[in-house]
């Protein structure tokens, strides 16, 4: 009786060089940077940012040019961190640059990722990761005393903002932060009606709105603006805002707390008939700590200014109806692939096999700047001028911060806590 089995796949010289090809792009992968830099972390969470700067070189020496980005954005956080502010700065212009070539699309690049995935793109950060990257530099030129650099970065998030939301008709809001920083920097050089105009567009979008209520009623009454100081008035009547007393000067602590929200796979309908495929999805790393600051006899709780969490999750999910119909066109290349390769090499179950092998290493992009905080908080103080010590209490621990506050000023302390 004549056997009924198959005889094994034997490939032809072309054959194996087009499976050899198929395997080549399918196992190319930028690699898992996430992965690789958990060391990093570990160490910048515990604070220790010598030894996360080591493990980042280490991590990153041999890692591949599509995670450069993210190796210049988690340096940058990690100087600013360690209160390196004119390092970070450095290496933050280095990183906005590359952000800058980087916007526009290799289209060799693109083909590739069609036969393989999303990983093997060179990471261009998240529309608010670009951003941020103008607010760490701004706080970073605040440190310094550079109000004027400091101002510059604040106007370049403002207006990119602007132009997401009017012009590329995106789902986004300002960030609350940027405002209320150049609210902080006007009100320091005495431009009354700017600062309150940034302040109120702060106020507008801030979770915690009763918090910048003070700042607002203040340089409303100053500037003028009668109509909106009495609606303000009629809303906030118990919160103080007398006038700075001559000379008096004010002390704003801004805390960057918590930890960013991770990118893990998830799932979505592609077509409207239950056919599922991955995407990426942020998910929280826990809370923001409730951070209290204490400074001459007064004691707040920091109030959230803007929560990364949130503004994460709103950009991701405006990538989403773009990144489902790149799956569909990646899902027909790939099925154009397998067949080539079944013609090619005479073979159908060869075809087949490099459709499963292709879409086994379909996965989705889980990079993101996870160095950022969840949160922006600020704890803001009236105070004589001199020299003052802010205590700072998170999670049960507690550190004190030299601060010097000139006549009739604005010190700023910025501080990182997990």
């Amino acid at each position: 009786m004549a056997s009924s089995s198959r005889s094994p796949i034997r490939l032809s010289g072309w054959g194996a060089l087009a499976l050899a090809s198929v395997l080549l792009l399918s196992t190319g992968c930028a690699g898992d940077y996430v992965a690789r830099t958990r060391g990093v972390r570990s160490a910048y969470q515990q604070g220790d940012y010598t030894r996360a700067l080591a493990n980042l070189e280490s991590a990153t020496k041999e890692g591949p040019a599509q995670d450069q980005l993210l190796v210049m954005m988690d340096k940058g956080m990690v100087l600013h961190a360690a209160g390196k502010w004119a390092e970070s700065n450095a290496v933050l212009e280095e990183a906005e640059r590359l952000s800058e070539q980087l916007d526009s699309v290799s289209i060799s690049e693109e083909a590739k990722t069609l036969v393989t995935n999303e990983r093997q793109r060179t990471y261009r950060g998240e529309d608010f990761e670009k951003l941020m990257i103008s607010v760490l530099q701004a706080l970073n030129y605040v440190e310094l005393g550079d109000d004027e650099a400091a101002m510059v970065e604040v106007r370049q998030v403002n207006e990119r903002m602007e132009k997401m939301i009017a012009e590329e008709k995106k789902p986004y809001e300002q960030l609350a932060i940027a405002r209320y920083l150049g609210g902080v920097i006007r009100e320091d050089q005495r431009d009354w009606d700017s600062a309150y105009i940034d302040y109120a567009k702060a106020y507008e979008i801030a979770p915690r709105k009763e918090a910048l209520a003070e700042p607002l009623l203040r340089l409303a009454k100053k500037a003028g603006r009668d109509d909106v100081y009495a609606e303000l008035l009629a809303r906030y009547p118990d919160v103080a805002h007398e006038p700075l007393a001559p000379g008096e000067g004010q002390v704003v602590v801004v805390v960057e707390a918590g930890l960013a929200p991770e990118k893990q796979r998830g799932s979505r309908d592609r077509g409207g008939g239950g056919d599922l495929v991955e995407v990426p999805v942020y998910r929280t790393r826990g809370l923001a700590p409730p951070v209290n600051v204490a400074l001459e006899g007064q004691s707040k709780t920091a109030a959230t200014v803007t929560s990364l969490s949130d503004v994460a999750v709103v950009h991701l999910n405006d990538r989403i109806g773009r990144l489902l119909a790149k799956q569909l066109a990646n899902a027909a290349v790939k099925a154009g692939v397998a067949a080539g390769v079944g013609a090619l090499t005479k073979s159908e179950e060869l075809g087949v096999l490099t459709f499963l092998i292709l879409n086994a290493v379909n996965a989705p992009d889980l990079r993101s700047w996870l160095s950022l905080p969840a949160e922006f908080q600020v704890a803001r103080f009236r105070v004589p001028p001199g020299s003052h010590t802010v205590r700072v209490a998170a999670w049960g621990h507690t550190t004190e911060h030299p601060i010097e506050v000139k006549p009739g000023r604005i010190g700023v302390l910025v501080l990182r806590r997990y």
